[in-house]
């Protein structure tokens, strides 16, 4: 895992699929995202940027809150299952995890590790997240050498 920063972000639209999950079940919503994707590229919708994973709640032992979408560059007006969001700007920990998926649980764990260390608080209520993510930039299809996929999460920081 590369050294986390401190990034200044600002707010992304996006257009969105929400779901409910278990930690088991949660790959049923990577296979949604080409739906989403289908669905901007049918209207002539060009995202602005990776395609994401967002925690809004998480309960490792119950269910998963999450979100799988497009930055766009404007708010889009959607239609049935879809979800038109901001992700919210403000000071986000950034990190790239490089290798497979598998590898996120622990690049996460240590990313939460290194910001108790710095004594950083999260943008949370709880098991509530205000913006919690995971941007996949590699594409499997392109690269399918899982050893050089770039996945980069991005956790925002309370104000104070």
């Amino acid at each position: 895992m590369n050294e986390p920063k401190i990034v200044e972000l600002p707010d992304r639209a996006y257009v969105g699929l929400p779901g409910t999950v278990t930690m088991e079940t949660l790959g049923t919503m990577a296979d949604r995202l080409p739906e989403v994707l289908g669905w901007l590229v049918a209207r002539g919708v060009e995202p602005e940027g990776a395609p994401f994973f967002r925690y809004n709640v998480i309960d490792m032992e119950r269910e998963l809150e999450v979100e799988v979408g497009w930055p766009v560059a404007a708010a889009v007006p959607v239609e049935g299952e879809l979800v038109a969001g901001v992700l919210p700007g403000g000071r986000y920990v950034s990190v790239v995890h490089v290798g497979h998926y598998e590898g996120l649980y622990g690049a996460t764990d240590a990313l939460l590790k290194w910001a108790h260390a710095k004594g950083l608080e999260w943008d949370r209520d709880g098991d509530r997240w205000g913006a919690r993510l995971e941007l996949y930039h590699t594409n499997p299809a392109e690269q399918p050498d899982s050893t050089k996929w770039e996945t980069e999460l991005q956790f925002r920081l309370a104000e104070h």
